[in-house]
């Protein structure tokens, strides 16, 4: 496990932990799982505005293209010219790939932590208690390939989950297909880039595959706030009159 963050995941653990005890009045056997998805969604929501403006800063990248394809093909020969220009252009476009890059990446630690505070056999060099707990009778440290067979409780319950991420995966592939009038003033992609683009939502379903039951709650939870939580920012581009 990486150093730096052994102290955040221990704080993390509490909080779930606490969660879960808070909410087994109420959930019963399901109270650590719920634990998880409340947890998740909590730090989603918290990290909301770090998300809008990444959307914000990669929906300007998207409008950009044209500009930038037509300076690439004008100083094509000039590559020192070339660049002096492209610079010249992200820089009166607000800040270029950055302006979408650095909220995403000032994201990446809290997913870092998410993921394996699900995934990690122990915490702060203890056994995460969390992995000993079940949900329906499955215990959240158990893996797919570990299980009875797909009949059983345990398959059944990793085949919804699948069946779930999967689902999340086609709605966040069809939202990124642009549709009418975008479709046609779309740039054409690589024929691998686009096979790629369609293919990326659904490896959830290969991680969850691979990873404890624990973290594929996870996966499942924070995709699908991704999926919707890019659906309102969509919706508020367009109801501002923006380019979504």
């Amino acid at each position: 496990m990486l150093g730096f963050l052994s102290a955040p995941m221990g704080v993390a653990y509490h909080v779930v932990i606490s969660l879960a005890q808070f909410l087994t009045p109420l959930a019963g056997g399901l109270a650590t799982a719920a634990a998880i998805v409340v947890f998740t969604l909590a730090v989603r929501l918290l990290l909301s505005p770090l998300s809008y403006h990444a959307f914000r800063g990669q929906a300007s990248m998207s409008a950009l293209q044209p500009k930038v394809a037509e300076v690439r093909k004008r100083y094509a020969r000039q590559p020192d010219r070339l660049q002096r220009e492209l610079a010249a252009l992200y820089q009166a476009e607000g800040g270029g790939m950055l302006a979408g890059c650095l909220p995403l990446l000032l994201q990446l630690p809290f997913f870092s932590i998410m993921y394996r505070l699900f995934l990690s056999r122990t915490v702060d060099g203890q056994a995460n208690s969390l992995l000993s707990r079940s949900l329906l009778t499955t215990p959240l440290g158990s893996h797919w390939l570990t299980g009875a067979g797909p009949a059983s409780t345990q398959g059944l319950l990793f085949l919804a989950l699948f069946a779930l991420l999967a689902g999340v995966g086609f709605l966040t592939a069809k939202a990124a297909r642009p549709a009418g009038p975008a479709a046609a003033a779309a740039p054409a992609q690589p024929a691998g880039l686009g096979v790629l683009s369609r293919i990326v939502p659904y490896t959830t379903v290969v991680i969850a595959a691979f990873v404890p039951l624990a973290a594929g709650i996870y996966l499942l939870t924070t995709t699908s706030w991704t999926a919707a939580e890019r659906a309102v920012f969509r919706w508020r581009a367009r109801q501002a009159g923006e380019t979504p």
